[in-house]
């Protein structure tokens, strides 16, 4: 009986190690192994074996993580204070480095992305801020991939999500706009006016060289009235004579 319980015994002690040192990691983990508090590496995907009590492991995903970065107040380059909030993607590369390097490196990710952006954001100018988000982001990325790859994470991409603005200044870049398209629409009419006039100047000198045709441009002039019906047009008999004799003299002198 003694002997039975003994073996009975052992079985359990071994089943309970055996349980405790087999191992099985997913394809996506990996497992960081410390032997008597020292590093002792990194193990998996699969099955693997530890040895209890001596053996302590730290499971780390290698999944890209999103940080969803909340709303920070910057204050931009032209002292506009905008509330900014944005994603961020990353993945651990270095599981080693991810555990040895930081304490947590997921809160240290998402606090280094808070500080980072409104870095990036407060030497920008509120239009660039507006218009050019892809190369703001790739900006708070490479800032955000530096300081990171100590710990052995490589962000893979930043998105600015949102850009807000309070009310007075939204109708300050409304009157702005509105301005520069009156500025716009003025320097059009002007340079209309300056092509018509250019125009009419050039007319004029063949007008100088044949009077007789400013005649000709008038009576034209009364013809496409005269296709309206709409007004009645009383023009001088004698000139219309005198139109008409030189119009005929011109046509008749000899070349």
């Amino acid at each position: 009986m003694v002997l039975e319980q003994i073996i009975i015994i052992a079985a359990v002690v071994a089943i309970f190690i055996l349980s405790k040192a087999i191992q099985i990691v997913k394809e996506y983990e990996r497992v960081v192994i410390f032997r008597l508090g020292r590093l002792s590496g990194v193990k998996g995907p699969g099955l693997f074996f530890i040895i209890p009590v001596i053996d302590t492991v730290v499971k780390v995903d290698l999944r890209v993580v999103t940080i969803d970065v909340p709303k920070q107040a910057v204050i931009t380059r032209d002292n506009v204070t905008v509330a900014v909030d944005a994603v961020v993607y990353y993945k651990v590369v270095d599981p080693s480095r991810a555990v040895n390097e930081v304490e947590n490196y997921k809160y240290a990710t998402s606090t280094l992305s808070q500080t980072t952006l409104r870095d990036v954001i407060g030497q920008i100018d509120l239009d660039d801020v507006l218009s050019k988000r892809d190369e703001i982001n790739l900006n708070i990325q490479e800032s955000l991939d530096i300081s990171t790859d100590p710990w052995g994470i490589k962000v893979t991409g930043v998105t600015l999500r949102d850009v807000s603005i309070d009310d007075t200044m939204l109708r300050a870049i409304a009157k702005q706009a509105e301005a520069e398209r009156e500025k716009r629409a003025r320097i059009i009419l002007a340079d209309g006016e300056f092509i018509a006039a250019e125009k009419m100047k050039q007319a004029a000198k063949l007008y100088e060289e044949v009077p007789v045709t400013i005649k000709l441009r008038e009576l034209q002039t009364l013809a496409e009235i005269a296709r309206e019906r709409n007004m009645i047009v009383v023009a001088n008999s004698i000139e219309m004579g005198e139109i008409a004799a030189m119009s005929k003299a011109l046509q008749n002198k000899p070349r």
